[in-house]
């Protein structure tokens, strides 16, 4: 199924730390009219979104209820995240106790990097029974946190698929929703991907050791990400060599 957009390319709407989005049934699933079945395929989508909207909510429910805080990280294959959270996981050590759900669409290579970092760690592969999908979805969270003891966590971390269009489209059930960045990526990519960079709350820009020899504006990428989300927090660093990792962890804890 091809990428749809369900807020409408000219909302800009506001996001408040921590809190995610009623959607109600007003969501706009786009214009579908290039397709000879367009009415048909907008209700599909209606469908499916509505249908995950009610289970993320089932989801943030019962991990409120347990008084956990959850964090979906995003990001494009390679930008970063799993070396990111390897290098913050022990700052987080004694401060709370940390799950993971763990998303790739195949292998547990990461899920292993992360084990015994993390408290707990919970692997989800899309295509073991969820069809191979470039993204997570509020039953695939679901299928970790079944696998997860919840009263023994304070922060969930969702490490999504790597991927910079659909995991923006699906609300897990998460608190908020980070996304790690990495500059060899290039400047242009908040305003090619404006949905990615419009969803999240923070933006953490990786692999800033890179910079002395690269080709990179990085004052030119803070403005387009701040012509697209301008209430997102920027946060600088480097997962490789642990420079400027401390806030991000102050911001995961919340």
């Amino acid at each position: 199924m091809g990428r749809f957009h369900p807020h409408g390319e000219q909302d800009h709407h506001h996001h408040e730390h921590g809190h995610e989005h009623d959607h109600g049934d007003t969501r706009d699933v786009g214009d579908h009219s290039g397709y000879e079945t367009g009415a048909e395929r907008v209700m599909v989508l209606e469908n499916i979104l509505g249908e995950n909207d009610r289970l993320a909510e089932e989801n943030r429910a019962d991990l409120r209820r347990h008084g956990v805080r959850t964090v979906n990280v995003t990001s494009s294959p390679g930008a970063g995240k799993t070396t990111l959270l390897a290098a913050t996981l022990p700052l987080l050590r004694g401060r709370v106790r940390v799950g993971i759900v763990e998303g790739d669409i195949a292998t547990s290579i990461d899920a292993d990097r992360l084990d015994g970092l993390a408290d707990q760690v919970a692997l989800v592969n899309t295509d073991d029974g969820f069809g191979g999908e470039c993204h997570l979805d509020a039953v695939m969270v679901r299928s970790g946190l079944d696998r997860l003891e919840l009263s023994a966590l304070d922060l969930l971390i969702v490490e999504n698929v790597g991927n910079l269009v659909c995991p923006a489209e699906f609300d897990v059930g998460q608190d908020a929703r980070a996304m790690v960045y990495a500059i060899t990526e290039g400047e242009e990519k908040p305003l090619k991907y404006p949905v990615m960079f419009r969803a999240v709350d923070v933006v953490v820009v990786n692999k800033l050791d890179l910079l002395p020899h690269l080709d990179f504006d990085l004052d030119r990428f803070r403005s387009n990400l701040a012509s697209i989300n301008p209430d997102a927090l920027v946060l600088e660093l480097s997962a490789r060599t642990g420079a400027g990792i401390e806030p991000w962890a102050d911001w995961l804890v919340g």
